[in-house]
C-alpha cells in the first residue's frame, strides 16, 4: 500500500495525514473547504516543527512528508487510484453516510474504506456501500502523531483479510492496533464516556467542584488528565453525541447524558474549541482556569 486518501482536514484528519505522510505514504487530503485545507497544512507543518525541536525527527523528514501531501476539494478527484480511504469528518451519522455513498461510487474496486468514527456503527456505515466487506473502523486517538493506539473495529461483514491488512498497516505507522467488534461505543468510548458523564453528574449534583473532581482522578487514579478537562479537550458536543449513540444503541438509562452536559452544548460551551467549557482557555496560551459558572 502506497497511496491513501484522508477525508476531512480537521484535527483528526490532519493528524492522520501527518502520520501517513511521515511514514512515506502519498496522501490525498480532501475537504470541501480550501481554507480548512490551508489551515491543515499549516498545522501539520507546525507539528513537524515541534518534532524537529524535540529532536525526534530531522528537517529532511518534514520536507519529504510535506511533499507527500496533495490537497483536493472534491471526493471524486481525491480518491482516484488510492488503496485506502480514511474518512475523518465530523462525528455526524448523516454526513458520514453521505460521504460513504460518494466514496463507493468513486473509489477503486479493491480500495479499503475506513472510518475514524469514535462511536457510529461500522455496519451501518458499510450498509450504504456496495462493498460492506471492505469497510472497517480505524479509530485513531488525539493527538494522532503522539498517541500510539488505533482501535480497529470490524463491522458485521468486514473480511478477515481486510482486518489483517489494517492491523499490519497500523503497525507500519508505529501504532499499536487493538481489534474490537462493532457495538455502540466500541471499547474506548463505551468505557470512557460513562466515566466522563459520571464526573459531570458529580459536578451537577454538587458532590464536588471542577478542580476537586479532576484532582481526585489525577492523583488518586493516576490519570494524566482529569475527566472534566479531558471532556473539554475532546469537545463537549462530541461527548454528547457519543453518549446519545450509547443511550440509543443499548436503551440503557445508565448512558443517558447528564442534563448539565446537554445545557452546556446548547449554550455553545464546548470546551477548548469554543474557549470555554468546564474551564476557560486563553487563545495562544496553555493557561486555563475553572469557568466562572462552576466556581464555589
Amino acid at each position: 500500500m502506497k497511496k491513501v486518501a484522508v477525508i476531512g482536514a480537521g484535527t483528526m484528519g490532519n493528524g492522520i495525514a501527518h502520520v501517513f505522510a511521515q511514514n512515506g505514504f502519498s496522501v490525498n487530503l480532501i475537504d470541501v473547504s480550501q481554507p480548512q485545507l490551508d489551515k491543515a497544512l499549516e498545522t501539520i507543518s507546525k507539528n513537524f516543527d515541534r518534532q524537529i525541536a524535540k529532536g525526534s525527527i530531522g528537517a529532511e523528514i518534514k520536507e519529504a512528508a510535506m511533499n507527500n501531501i496533495t490537497c483536493f476539494t472534491t471526493i471524486g478527484a481525491g480518491v482516484e487510484e488510492v488503496e485506502l480511504i480514511i474518512e475523518a469528518a465530523t462525528e455526524n451519522v448523516d454526513l458520514k453516510l453521505e460521504i460513504f455513498k460518494q466514496i463507493d461510487v468513486h473509489a477503486p474496486a479493491n480500495c479499503i474504506l475506513a472510518t475514524n468514527t469514535s462511536s457510529i456503527s461500522i455496519t451501518k456505515i458499510a450498509s450504504v456501500t456496495n462493498r460492506p466487506e471492505q469497510v472497517i473502523g480505524m479509530h485513531f486517538m488525539n493527538p494522532v502523531p503522539v498517541m500510539k493506539l488505533v482501535e480497529i473495529i470490524n463491522g458485521y461483514a468486514t473480511t478477515k483479510e481486510v482486518s489483517t491488512t489494517i492491523v499490519e498497516l497500523s503497525r507500519q505507522l508505529g501504532k499499536v492496533p487493538c481489534v474490537v467488534n462493532d457495538y455502540p461505543g466500541f471499547i474506548a468510548n463505551r468505557i470512557l464516556m460513562p466515566m466522563i458523564n459520571e464526573a459531570i453528574y458529580s459536578l451537577f449534583e454538587g458532590v464536588a467542584g471542577v478542580e476537586e473532581i479532576d484532582t481526585v482522578m489525577k492523583l488518586g487514579m493516576a490519570h494524566p488528565m482529569g475527566p472534566l478537562q479531558l471532556a473539554d479537550f475532546i469537545g463537549l458536543d462530541v461527548c454528547l453525541s457519543i453518549l446519545n449513540v450509547l443511550h440509543e444503541g443499548f436503551g440503557n438509562p445508565k448512558y443517558a447524558p447528564c442534563p448539565l452536559l446537554v445545557n452546556m452544548v446548547t449554550a455553545k460551551k464546548l470546551g477548548v474549541k469554543s474557549g470555554e467549557g468546564f474551564y476557560t482557555y486563553t487563545a495562544g496560551s496553555k493557561d486555563m482556569v475553572v469557568s466562572k459558572s462552576f466556581k464555589k
